[in-house]
């Protein structure tokens, strides 16, 4: 069996769902798809279903939920199924090529080979590494890691990255069930909590590019779950027993 899965949580991702597909479906080594949709109404379902019938359900996999239930959920959906399957390295990855899917196996690689528990694919390792973004919204992306590392102390530069590798056993440490945070800062509570277990988390730079298709998700919302969100889990901490 394979053991490396990529989980792409998808909403009206239909400008993009077959190439990444497709893209995915053709590196080398070999990693299965897990597509986690929140019924989108523009048939981004419908066209990986279209997909599955060419690369087959062992390696396309497809989940489908009734409404826009946020990102955080998804992932957690997204995961157990992985776990249950026997996967035991797990990836998070967009749709929209803000993440280069040839970085997949440089992130396969820092865990299966040089024995990192995470990895993650990093924009601000190495300077910042973004392209496309206004200044606007680099400034609030590279100081909101300033803040997030200030408040839980973690040293962790790219605190918010959704482009991680996963081994199995940090998956399976973390209470899955009370992770609460649904929106971006799901990624940042995930860090956290696999960082107060002591896994051993490495950073891979990374170029991030904007997406140029589809809309993007982020909103007033998500970042105010950010930024107060992250107070109260470094204070839920103190109260919390983190053993492996």
């Amino acid at each position: 069996m394979n053991p490396r899965i990529v989980i792409i949580p998808t909403y009206n991702e239909i400008e993009n769902i077959e190439a990444i597909i497709r893209k995915v479906m053709s590196l080398e080594p070999e990693f299965d798809l897990l597509i986690v949709d929140d019924g989108s109404p523009d048939g981004t379902g419908l066209k990986v279903k279209e997909l599955q019938t060419e690369f087959g359900t062992n390696r396309l996999h497809l989940q489908e939920r009734k409404g826009k239930l946020g990102l955080g959920t998804a992932y957690i959906h997204g995961f157990k199924y992985a776990l249950n399957l026997g996967y035991e390295y797990i990836f998070e990855m967009d749709a929209d090529f803000s993440h280069n899917p040839d970085d997949l196996v440089r992130l396969y690689d820092a865990c299966a080979s040089e024995g990192a528990d995470m990895a993650i694919g990093s924009r601000y390792i190495k300077g910042v590494n973004v392209v496309n973004w206004p200044m606007s919204r680099v400034l609030m992306s590279y100081f909101a890691g300033y803040y997030v590392r200030f408040i839980t102390g973690m040293t962790i530069m790219d605190v918010t990255a959704g482009f991680k590798c996963y081994t199995a056993k940090v998956l399976k440490t973390i209470d899955l069930d009370k992770i609460k945070f649904i929106g971006y800062a799901f990624q940042v509570e995930m860090k956290f909590t696999s960082w107060k277990f002591g896994f051993k988390i490495t950073e891979v730079p990374i170029i991030f590019t904007d997406r140029t298709k589809g809309e993007s998700k982020m909103s007033a919302n998500i970042f105010r779950e950010a930024v107060l969100g992250v107070i109260q889990m470094k204070w839920n901490s103190f109260f919390k027993k983190y053993e492996k």
